[in-house]
């Protein structure tokens, strides 16, 4: 296992990373009795949660990842990418996730048609991606990072800290990929938009201020305005039918 993967999964440990999914899981609301794809598992974070009460199939293309994923509940894990994808039955999933990992693929256009071919009509895609303007205010305000910070606002592309180049997309894109689906966006949410600007990560190991602050970004997770300055997005979607 390389080195940036074993920071990863440390990292992962660490209360901003619990808050960050806590935030997710919550605005996806309850799913349960359902089958469910995750498309870009990773170490199996959120298959591994959503396994607790579905039957969740998840892709992963870094074998590496696969390896030292999180499997206490019982998922399929499949080690793969769009090919594998292509390979699951029409109209078969509940609900599609892919969670930070579309920056990182080719071809988006197509795996998101695939997502719709594969989901059942009514069926949610749950989409969390980086978002651009978050990301400048990170690099300025948390991380003191203004060469970066530069680059980001002359659309220029920084790396993420584990996975390289952040190829970034927002909600336009999400359109034309739509294009003639029969899919409807139903919420834009904001995710983590005021404890990734503050520097003191002490404070964020104290169980109060993980819940105020819980109860703070998920309040302002549907204001357009705190929306617009998150570190990342999450964009819901149904089938129509």
């Amino acid at each position: 296992m390389n080195n940036d993967l074993k920071a990863y999964l440390e990292n992962l440990k660490k209360p901003w990373w619990k808050l960050f999914f806590r935030v997710v899981w919550e605005q996806m609301l309850k799913v349960a009795n359902s089958k469910i794809l995750d498309f870009g598992s990773g170490v199996g974070v959120t298959a591994n949660h959503l396994a607790k009460n579905n039957d969740v199939v998840a892709i992963e293309r870094d074998a590496d990842m696969v390896n030292m994923r999180i499997c206490e509940n019982n998922y399929r894990q499949i080690v793969g990418d769009i090919k594998e994808l292509k390979e699951q039955d029409d109209n078969s999933f509940d609900v599609v996730v892919c969670h930070n990992a579309l920056e990182y693929a080719e071809d988006r256009k197509e795996i998101f048609r695939e997502f719709y071919r594969v989901l059942k009509p009514h069926g949610v895609i749950s989409i969390v991606k980086h978002n651009h303007t978050g990301r400048i205010m990170s690099k300025i305000i948390f991380e003191n990072n203004l060469n970066d910070a530069m680059m980001l606002l002359n659309g220029e592309e920084c790396d993420a800290a584990y996975f390289g180049q952040i190829n970034y997309y927002n909600i336009d894109d999400i359109r034309e990929w739509i294009g003639d689906l029969d899919i409807n966006i139903e919420k834009v949410l904001g995710i983590r938009t005021f404890w990734g600007l503050n520097p003191n990560n002490e404070v964020k190991y104290e169980p109060n201020w993980q819940e105020k602050m819980f109860e703070i970004e998920m309040k302002a997770s549907d204001i357009d305005d705190y929306i617009n300055i998150s570190f990342f997005n999450h964009i819901l979607l149904r089938k129509l039918s």
